[in-house]
């Protein structure tokens, strides 16, 4: 008897302002104003997709110490944002990423579980932790953390705000029209945790939301960040989105999950993905080299050189050839904490490596950027493209794909115009929403109320 097919997960991410975006492009528009948001999320929905993902900005980016001209439109709060949505959408998730480094876990677990309440059950949680310096400095706590503490801290904040999710149990608020509505177990919201970075206590003033807890996303790839999600998440957004790297990254993480009495489907691996679609596949391929271009522009690749010379390269022609000079591999660096510059270990050896290619393929600063940088991932005919996402969720590459597409606010439509009926008629994504909220979407699981089981033990 043949093994069923998967169905497909399918998210949206709203890229923000970066070198993903092609915001020369005359089709982009604004990346702040909310009709940008709006359009976004309707378009997700009118596709039936799992959820709109939307980052977290909390500085601009920056380096010599410069800030980036690419960034400084800012991004708007993702509560606000992601609250707005909820009034002009019925069914799409809403996933937002707040930082557990610089945030506390009463004032976060409120405005998620707030946020449960307003979407009727559609909220989720991307789980990340920061060491910029910079952004460090806009809290006051420039360098308070060091790396290994991250997580730590992480896991103790999420640990935190499920407790105080689980505050509230059963039917506590009871209306009487003699007296209005009082609480009937004034222990109801109560909460007290000690531990190593947090020493609360007190009263939780939200009611338990329709999903309990949010759903919980983590993006973090190191060792640390795969054995939290393992133990805590309910997905993760992964970079992995090659079908070998993929099958790797969806073994090595499912693996973890039984030392927790988590099994498999407990954990969903959704890689970020971008798209280039066109008539036919060679018209994709011609217009993926033309997008490269636009999203690496000179001044781009010479920053991006930057992360790994560790040196002002601002006098560099980057339509010319690679620094003579080696990296500076001093502790000083010009990003100051960017996550690009923990990709490169051994900068002295990358250097190294890219100059042989350059020189071996004749490559420009800007040419190895764009040769060595993040590549479309999808890239062909709408058929083309629905069969090889088939083919990559099929083999155990991933559970699905959260989406970036180059154009904002747009660029998602093409996408749900052509790739997501072929996939509907492969008979691997839904044709109408089965459910009400995020968790019955991603087929999880509602979360037990680990307080109302303590008290009835």
């Amino acid at each position: 008897m043949s093994k069923p097919k998967k169905q497909i997960h399918l998210a949206a991410h709203f890229p923000g302002v970066n070198n993903t975006t092609v915001w020369s492009d005359p089709a982009a528009g604004s990346h702040i104003e909310f009709s940008s948001f709006a359009h976004f999320a309707r378009t997700a929905e009118r596709a039936k997709f799992d959820f709109l993902f939307l980052a977290e900005g909390l500085r601009l980016r920056e380096q010599g110490g410069q800030i980036y001209d690419l960034d400084v439109v800012g991004r708007p709060d993702t509560f606000t944002v992601l609250s707005a949505l909820a009034a002009v959408t019925e069914h799409l998730g809403l996933t937002g990423t707040i930082n557990s480094t610089f945030n506390e876990p009463y004032e976060v677990a409120r405005q998620f579980a707030s946020l449960d309440h307003l979407s009727g059950g559609r909220s989720a949680w991307n789980v990340v932790t920061s060491w910029d310096a910079f952004t460090g400095e806009n809290f006051r706590r420039g360098g308070f953390l060091p790396q290994e503490e991250r997580y730590s801290r992480a896991q103790e904040f999420l640990a935190t705000a499920h407790e105080l999710f689980d505050s509230w149990h059963g039917d506590e608020i009871v209306a009487d029209p003699a007296v209005g509505a009082f609480l009937r177990d004034a222990k109801a919201g109560a909460f007290a945790h000690t531990g190593q970075h947090f020493d609360i206590h007190g009263q939780f003033n939200v009611p338990r939301s329709p999903q309990g807890r949010p759903v919980i996303f983590q993006a973090g790839d190191s060792e640390e960040g795969r054995e939290f999600a393992a133990a805590e998440a309910d997905a993760i957004f992964s970079r992995h989105a090659t079908l070998d790297a993929g099958r790797t990254f969806y073994t090595d993480v499912k693996s973890r999950l039984a030392k927790y009495g988590r099994a498999p489907e407990e954990l969903l691996i959704l890689p970020s993905a971008t798209f280039v679609l066109g008539d036919t596949d060679a018209e994709a391929r011609d217009l993926a080299k033309e997008i490269r271009r636009q999203q690496v522009s000179g001044a781009t690749a010479l920053k991006h050189l930057e992360f790994v010379w560790n040196r002002d390269l601002s006098g560099y022609d980057p339509e010319g050839p690679l620094p003579d000079i080696d990296p500076d591999v001093g502790e000083h660096h010009i990003a100051r904490g960017r996550a690009q510059v923990r990709m490169y270990r051994d900068p002295l050896a990358t250097a190294r490596e890219w100059r042989e290619r350059a020189e071996a393929n004749n490559w420009s600063i800007r040419d190895l950027v764009i040769e060595t940088g993040n590549r479309q991932n999808f890239v062909g005919s709408a058929e083309t493209v629905a069969r090889t996402i088939d083919e990559f969720v099929q083999a155990d590459a991933s559970d699905g794909f959260i989406l970036v597409p180059h154009i904002t606010p747009g660029g998602l439509d093409v996408f749900a115009d052509t790739v997501v009926p072929l996939l509907q008629e492969r008979g691997v994504f839904r044709t109408e929403y089965e459910g009400t909220t995020l968790r019955d979407h991603l087929g999880l699981a509602h979360p037990d109320d680990r307080a109302g089981a303590r008290r009835a033990s």
